[in-house]
């Protein structure tokens, strides 16, 4: 797994291994990473927690929609096949920071 503790000092995670684990954590008011790049084609396994409140995951474009409870992890698998940008969100309001809360999921052809 990759663990997204250790992206903290970074924004961005790129992803190069093979059917990856790839750890991201909600917290007030942010996603970690907040950016993910990933390569068309490729299927990555999102686990994703929380540490704090029951914050929203959705990803509109894969028609993902999930509840993140503390103390557990949600594993969500694509396999993306078409490269861009993919917004995710927290959907369920957490306070004057909600709006902000947000990441992309960038998809690379190579």
């Amino acid at each position: 797994m990759i663990d997204a503790a250790a992206a903290v000092s970074a924004s961005t995670l790129v992803v190069a291994a093979a059917d990856p684990v790839i750890a991201v954590a909600a917290r007030k008011f942010e996603f970690v990473p907040s950016e993910i790049k990933v390569r068309k084609g490729r299927p990555v396994t999102l686990a994703l927690t929380s540490s704090d409140f029951v914050h929203g995951f959705s990803m509109p474009d894969f028609a993902i929609r999930k509840d993140l409870v503390p103390g557990r992890t949600i594993e969500v698998t694509i396999t993306p096949a078409t490269s861009g940008r993919y917004p995710f969100l927290c959907d369920n309001f957490c306070g004057e920071g909600h709006d902000g809360m947000s990441g992309i999921l960038v998809v690379t052809d190579d």
